[in-house]
Formats: structure tokens, C-alpha cells, sequence
């Protein structure tokens, strides 16, 4: 049995307890600080790194470790003076391979050629006009625009549009940010268009 100190003692150390817990179950998690436009921007530049987008969405340069990105066009996509070599269509009938330029900005398969899109923020050529929720609903939808043309490979809309709202949105104004490089990019090319030239 225990004595008068030791059930105060006792009790005590009970009260202390159950207050420590619902205290605990009341409290509210912090609230998440909103980024400043600095901070957005920050976060979506170390996003677009280790997704590798420039590897696709910037011309290259030829040194001596191999393809570097041309950083007076980063960004800029395919350029559009850029004349493509020779296909022979046989190469890329379903079932058969997936190809790529030197420089990454296009790729060539089942679904025709592809050009890496100018992603700069120049107005005329580049994302310059577009708003975050154009950019969030290209990458959610996988159309142009987040309304026009399908999005097609090797473009990963799919993943990246699993991104949450904002980081989509720090991707956005990083890419905002960036210097505007005039380059229009060609549009698609279908398969069959390719195949009706040979």
C-alpha cells in the first residue's frame, strides 16, 4: 500500500501526464510558410536540375567531354535552323527504336518527331505570355497550353505533372525568370508524313 507522499507523488506525475497529452493532441501543426517569388523561383531551378530538363530543352555545344548545353540558348529548345539528318522510317515503325539528335532537342519514333519546346520566357516564342496555371494544367493534361495539342514523348508530362501545385509553380516562375531566347521551334511531325517522303 502506499503511503500519503507517494500517492501525491503518484497522482501527481498522472495529472502531469495527462495534461502533456492532450495538450499534444490539441495542437495544431504549424502552418506552412507560403514561398516568396525568390524562393519559388530557387526551388523550381533546383527542380528543373535534377530532373534533367535541360538536357532535352537546350541546344548543345560540342567540347572536349562531349555535348554541353549552349548557355547563350538555354532553354530555347530545338533550334529552328537546325536541319535534321536522314531518317529511314523503317527504323522507327512500332516495335523498332526511338531516336534522338546529337543535342537531344528532338527525338523521332512511333508517334513521328518531336522538337523540345522553347521554354524561355521570351513572349513570341517561349513561355513569356503564359500564366502558372497554363503551365500546371500543360503538365496535368499533357496538352499544350494546358487546352491545345497533345504533349508527346519523350516529354514526361505524366511524371512531372505529379509534381504538387507548387513546385509546378516554382518550375514555372524559374523558367519565367530566365533570359528570352527568340527561337521557334517546329511543330510535330506525324509518322506518316515521314514515311509518305521516302
Amino acid at each position: 500500500m502506499l503511503n500519503k507522499s507517494a500517492l501525491y507523488v503518484y497522482s501527481g506525475l498522472i495529472i502531469i501526464v495527462l495534461v502533456v497529452l492532450f495538450t499534444a493532441c490539441e495542437q495544431k501543426q504549424p502552418e506552412k510558410k507560403e514561398m516568396s517569388k525568390q524562393e519559388l523561383i530557387e526551388r523550381g531551378k533546383f527542380l528543373v536540375s535534377v530532373g534533367g530538363c535541360e538536357d532535352c530543352h537546350s541546344p548543345k555545344v560540342f567540347g572536349p567531354m562531349g555535348p554541353q548545353p549552349d548557355t547563350t540558348r538555354s532553354w530555347s529548345g530545338h533550334p529552328a535552323e537546325m536541319i535534321l539528318p536522314e531518317l529511314n522510317p523503317a527504323l522507327v515503325q512500332p516495335g523498332k527504336w526511338v531516336l534522338f539528335t546529337q543535342d537531344l532537342t528532338s527525338a523521332v519514333g512511333p508517334w513521328g518527331i518531336t522538337f523540345s519546346a522553347n521554354i524561355t520566357s521570351d513572349i513570341e516564342t517561349g513561355i513569356g505570355s503564359w500564366q502558372p496555371e497554363m503551365f500546371i494544367n500543360a503538365m496535368r493534361t499533357g496538352k499544350h497550353l494546358g487546352a491545345g495539342r497533345p504533349i508527346l514523348p519523350p516529354m514526361p508530362w505524366q511524371a512531372i505533372g505529379k509534381l504538387s501545385d507548387e513546385d509546378l509553380t516554382a518550375i514555372f516562375y524559374y523558367l519565367k525568370s530566365t533570359k528570352p531566347v527568340k527561337n521557334k521551334v517546329p511543330e510535330p511531325i506525324p509518322l506518316d508524313q515521314i514515311t509518305a517522303t521516302k
